[in-house]
């Protein structure tokens, strides 16, 4: 079974890797950024593979490019095709020459790969590329988590979450991986009208029927309402009855907020994180390992909505604070002793943790 295989397995002869995908604007190329440098402060080894042609800038170190491969350029020009039609071509391309990609990987060695795919829906929600290669990547030994990123500015209006809700929905079923809902850029939520419900409702996906009244009032300046009110009752009910669908959510900029998510995504892909004795994990690795970090939706909502301002001063306060404190510590002596050197090491790693501290972080020492 899938739990055996995770708790007999162990990162050294078992690959780890995220499937990033999502519609256009939901933040794909900067989550792979962002995880990257996050993975590296934890001290995994990472590597990002980008899969998507059309992606021209990256802001991350490109480990595998599918540009090296296929040009949409000369797809649209061979092939007379737009630009969705050429994305899909050029996945066909990859998956009939899919020893390209497996060579590629074997130069990674056991790297924690993060895979940043196209953005257009058709490839997650009917073609069969996109799948094809996934599960190929499954019979290398890649562990995968599928990363489904929706922009948070969908729930602020019922029509259009419940669009993303059905676009999760059917790409679950169509990829029928260990998937993982992520609305990103939820730090921006407070910049848009107010919810007319707590963000648990739309993370948790409660009872949709809520939602009802309000996307009939939506719809109501396109007569006649009723006419949308029985195919409204019915998707609701259609996702209600899969019972599949949750999110998590992300500010790709906000360390705990990282933290939180990847300890899900360890939870969903089996990764067993950390040596046996951790006798020099550093102190985000340490963090990583605590189960006192935790921020469930009513944190994120407190943190990003509710105190939004007063949170953002007293975080501003401890970063001067931190600032000041650093100013002040004596330069590094020069031509000091082993010893002086290991005690400049621990007087550096007891700052670190008091800094983590601060930020809302339990660091437990383990004996």
């Amino acid at each position: 079974s899938i739990l055996s295989l995770a708790t007999t397995s162990t990162v050294s002869n078992m690959p780890f890797a995220q499937l990033v995908i999502g519609p256009p604007g939901s933040g794909k190329s900067t989550y792979c950024d962002g995880m990257h440098q996050f993975l590296t402060a934890v001290g995994r080894k990472c590597s990002v593979v980008n899969l998507d042609p059309a992606n021209d800038h990256t802001s991350y170190p490109v480990a595998l490019d599918v540009r090296d491969l296929v040009s949409l350029d000369s797809i649209m020009e061979d092939e007379q095709l737009g630009p969705n039609g050429s994305v899909l071509f050029a996945l066909e391309d990859l998956e009939l020459n899919f020893d390209w990609l497996e060579e590629g990987l074997k130069t990674l060695g056991d790297d924690y790969i993060l895979f940043d795919c196209p953005g257009q829906v058709e490839l997650f929600t009917h073609h069969a590329s996109l799948r094809n290669i996934f599960y190929r990547l499954q019979k290398l030994g890649y562990r995968l988590v599928l990363m489904n990123l929706t922009d948070s500015y969908v729930i602020t209006q019922p029509s259009t979450y419940i669009s993303a809700l059905l676009l999760a929905l059917r790409s679950m079923l169509q990829i029928e991986l260990p998937t993982l809902n992520v609305l990103t850029k939820i730090d921006n939520l407070i910049n848009h009208p107010n919810l007319p419900f707590n963000l648990d409702f739309y993370t948790e996906v409660h009872d949709l029927s809520h939602l009802l009244p309000i996307l009939d009032a939506e719809q109501a300046s396109h007569p006649p309402p009723s006419k949308f009110a029985a195919l409204n009752r019915a998707v609701v009910e259609l996702v209600e009855e899969y019972a599949l669908v949750g999110f998590e959510t992300l500010a790709v900029e906000d360390k705990t907020s990282m933290m939180t998510l990847l300890k899900a995504i360890d939870r969903t892909g089996g990764y067993a994180f950390g040596g046996e004795n951790g006798a020099n994990d550093t102190v985000w690795e340490v963090a990583m390992r605590s189960d006192a970090v935790t921020m469930d939706a009513r944190d994120v909502q407190e943190r990003w909505l509710d105190r939004r301002e007063e949170l953002d001063e007293e975080e501003r306060k401890a970063w001067a604070e931190e600032g000041k404190e650093a100013a002040a510590k004596p330069p590094p002596r020069s031509g000091g002793t082993a010893a002086d050197s290991d005690d400049e090491d621990m007087e550096d790693m007891e700052e670190m943790k008091a800094a983590v501290e601060k930020s809302g972080i339990k660091i437990v020492k383990k004996g």
